[in-house]
């Protein structure tokens, strides 16, 4: 729709109608909701619906009793029952299921990335005759610290610097890394893990099991707060005095114990939050008690990937040199990376034509049907295991006096005015597929088949606002008038009861396009949004905190299993920006 009004109205801003769903949204497999004569609300939302704030222990406790089952059939369909409670309160909005586009020059070679976007440099070749690889991911890190990390190119940057037990080729498959292999006990859950004979650590000092045993139990010290330590929620001992069971045997022995067998071990042994950091020089920081990320803010820092950070000009460059005590190193044959710390796409774009990059994680919107058009060979396309989404903070302002019911119309309402197909198309423009689910596309379902196989299963059609523009734009008025709302004649929010909503993304041109477009969106019903953006790490951490009403967001798998995208909600986990369950004190 968007589309054939952009044409009539050449250089006028395009408005769009928004759709909502059907009358009554009970996600595939809900049941019609007990009406409430005093909460109206309440006949609207689906029958999986509980208080996303008071309520939420029982998502916690769902998602617990999922990591505790052994029955893997049973397993599959508790993990849609919590799908089911987290898509029916609208806190989570998804927009499109990921793909990846980057740019590189046809000399470079041996870059790949794994399904979960990290991507790996160390066994690229150069054909130019040069030894350093030029890169941009990202601007300014947030953290370096592989415990700390909780973003895509922080992920990247720990991958190329750090090794873990296990790995990722470049078919996306886990393999050794530090680990020669591993044995498990008849029940499953006993790992003993054989580490490789002679690992170093990148001063040339020896790098043990006990390297291992020390940072497993310190990513998950609350003192550490690392957003990801709710990974070892399976261990057993864990959420005790005791702590995780995992135990150096000797040196190059390591046993941990779970509670429960886990089908993606080996994807836990590869990924950040379980490699390695060497304690004296994490301790060897003045405030590494207070600060725990703070040993490794400036170059230098001891690591044992394939590469040592050994220049970091802040928000601008990082350099990275070849470890040659990286366990693989006769395989990595580029002895330098230098990184162009910038977020700009309209520069880092200059920058790549310029000749001054081989490797480009971003291309600005604008340029990509041009791309596309010219089959520029440079420019690649990758999927992704992944989802686009819009967050609303359950805490925010924009909820207060309304019941839980009412602040999930609301929401809805939200979702059903977005049109997703256009920001496909025209805003992504590289096949994104618009989302009705948060588990994206072609996701395992942990028991040998997949969890959501075909776009037209899910929570709501996504293309409502395209088919039947009126009706759904109707819908979703019903849904604000049952949340307390007016209209006026003109269909839109009434002065007496405004929507005024401020929306948070970082700075990225396609982020803001997408803002821009959800902004027309809901002034189809008078909403009001304002686009607010900041810096990348700004923008994590006032993500992280909650302060903010509604904010871009994105989740690609840590690894191939839904539960990876359900416990990142849960009350305690440092990923869960919505504020899930977090009522006042609810950690004290």
């Amino acid at each position: 729709m968007k589309k054939i009004l952009a044409l009539v109205l050449v250089m006028v801003m395009c408005l769009t109608v928004f759709a909502a769903c059907a009358k009554k949204d009970n996600g595939p497999t809900g049941t019609e909701t007990d009406v409430s004569a005093d909460d109206p609300a309440a006949a609207l939302v689906s029958d999986a619906f509980i208080d996303p704030i008071n309520g939420w222990a029982e998502y916690d406790n769902l998602i617990t009793q999922i990591k505790a089952e052994t029955d893997y059939a049973k397993r599959t369909e508790m993990m849609h029952q919590a799908e089911d409670i987290l898509m029916s309160n609208y806190c989570v909005i998804p927009i499109y299921y990921y793909n990846d586009v980057y740019m590189q020059k046809d000399y470079v070679d041996g870059i790949y990335s794994n399904p979960f976007a990290t991507k790996f440099f160390m066994y690229a070749t150069l054909s130019n005759g040069s030894d350093t690889l030029r890169l941009n991911l990202a601007s300014e890190p947030d953290y370096l610290d592989p415990a700390l990390n909780s973003s895509v190119d922080g992920a990247c940057l720990a991958a190329n610097s750090f090794a873990g037990l296990y790995t990722y080729d470049a078919e996306g498959k886990c393999t050794p890394a530090c680990a020669e292999g591993y044995t498990v006990s008849d029940d499953g859950l006993t790992y003993t893990v054989t580490l490789k004979d002679g690992l170093k650590w990148s001063d040339g000092s020896d790098l043990t099991a006990a390297d291992f045993e020390y940072s497993w139990k310190r990513a998950v010290d609350p003192k550490t707060a690392a957003d990801y330590e709710y990974m070892f929620s399976g261990f057993a001992g864990y959420g005790t005095d005791e702590g995780i069971q995992v135990t150096a045997v000797d040196a190059t022995t390591l046993e941990f114990v779970l509670s429960a067998p886990c089908a993606y071990m080996e994807d836990l042994m590869a990924f950040p939050t379980f490699y390695p950091v060497k304690k004296e020089a994490v301790e060897a920081a003045e405030d590494w008690e207070t600060n725990p990320g703070s040993w490794c803010k400036e170059a230098g820092f001891v690591s044992n990937g394939a590469y040592v950070c050994t220049g970091w000009s802040h928000d601008t460059s990082m350099t990275y040199e070849k470890n040659p005590y990286f366990y693989n190193a006769d395989q990595v044959s580029i002895n330098k990376l230098e990184y162009m710390l910038s977020a700009d796409d309209t520069a880092i774009y200059a920058a790549y034509n310029a000749g001054n990059l081989d490797f480009a994680d971003s291309v600005p919107t604008d340029e990509i049907a041009t791309l596309l058009a010219d089959n520029n060979p440079e420019f690649h396309i990758v999927d992704e295991l992944g989802t686009y989404y819009v967050a609303f903070n359950a805490n925010s302002k924009l909820f207060e006096g309304k019941t839980p019911a009412q602040a999930a119309c609301m929401r809805q309402a939200f979702s059903l005015l977005i049109d997703r197909d256009y920001i496909c198309e025209n805003i992504g423009q590289t096949g994104q597929v618009a989302a009705n689910a948060y588990i994206p596309l072609g996701m395992a379902d942990g028991n040998g088949g997949i969890f959501k196989a075909d776009k037209e299963t899910g929570y709501y059609d996504a293309y409502a606002i395209n088919n039947d523009p009126e009706g759904t734009t109707a819908k979703a008025r019903e849904l604000l008038e049952a949340a307390g709302f007016t209209f006026g004649d003109d269909g839109k929010l009434s002065a007496d009861t405004p929507i005024e909503i401020e929306y948070l993304t970082n700075e990225s041109s396609g982020h803001v396009k997408i803002a821009e477009s959800m902004q027309q969106d809901f002034e189809a019903v008078g909403i009001k949004m304002t686009i607010q953006t900041q810096d990348w790490n700004v923008f994590l951490e006032e993500r992280k905190n909650g302060n903010f009403d509604i904010a871009r967001e994105g989740w690609i798998a840590d690894f191939n299993d839904p539960i990876n995208m359900l416990e990142m909600w849960i009350t305690s986990s440092g990923n869960n920006d919505c504020q899930y369950g977090r009522f006042e004190g609810w950690d004290a």
